[in-house]
């Protein structure tokens, strides 16, 4: 088998006309780190043939618990050049856009004005994700959400469901709440946990950029949401 074949087992799985499909399509991940970082992967593993990665920030010490591409050789690094250099050589074919930015809200705007098959938030900070989300719905862009991954323990607990319908998440109400001030009640696909999170996990602190709390993390949970968003994805794709 030479390298051209490298799709090989996942055409024989979805056949060569959903395969193709998969190639044609054009994904926007916004946050590469423990969760976004697997989704991004995981899109590119099933042979998305086209994608946008976004992120502004860098590899930190206390990422090497859980993200991907954080490692002891990687500390201090962007996150978008990192991830685009690994998705890279898992597709050398690929048709790539990296983004080393935290986006704000003009910027993001001007993104979202091109056409993707579907995108995917794993941003953490709260008023840009929810930016993000109303302008997905705006724009009639696809979407799923990632919403907290820290303080889980448990992966049964783990949900794809419509925002609406999500529950027992923190987060998940906060940005209902919010997204109903902007006229938004449904429409955008999230990935959540109904495990509930204790307060003994949480500390506050300060001296950090868009960050109020630290929120206790294990290893497994961000890339078992991040691979439930790039389920979502790769089935809705495969189904249009």
């Amino acid at each position: 088998m030479n390298s051209a074949d490298w799709l090989s087992r996942t055409e024989l799985l979805v056949g060569k006309e959903k395969l193709l499909k998969l190639k044609n399509a054009h994904v926007l991940i916004v946050g590469l780190g423990g969760v976004g970082a697997y989704a991004a992967e995981m899109i590119c593993r099933a042979g998305v043939g086209k994608m946008t990665i976004v992120d502004g920030d860098t590899v930190q010490a206390t990422n090497r618990n859980r993200q991907l591409i954080a490692l002891s050789s990687t500390h201090g690094l962007p996150k978008a050049s990192l991830m685009a250099s690994r998705l890279k050589d898992i597709n050398p074919s690929l048709e790539l856009t990296a983004r080393d930015e935290f986006l704000c809200d003009e910027a993001l705007t001007d993104l979202l004005k091109q056409p993707y098959d579907y995108v995917v938030d794993a941003i953490d900070t709260l008023s840009p994700k929810i930016y993000l989300m109303y302008h997905c719905v705006k724009n009639n862009h696809r979407i799923v959400s990632s919403m907290g991954s820290g303080g889980k323990f448990d992966p049964t607990q783990v949900c794809i469901d419509d925002i609406a319908n999500s529950h027992n998440c923190r987060l998940a109400f906060l940005i209902r709440k919010r997204l109903r001030k902007l006229g938004v009640v449904s429409g955008i696909k999230v990935v959540y946990s109904t495990e509930l999170v204790s307060k003994e996990v949480i500390v506050p602190c300060e001296n950090e950029r868009n960050k109020k709390s630290t929120v206790g993390t294990i290893s497994f949970m961000p890339p078992v949401f991040g691979c439930f968003m790039a389920s979502v994805v790769i089935n809705d794709l495969l189904e249009c």
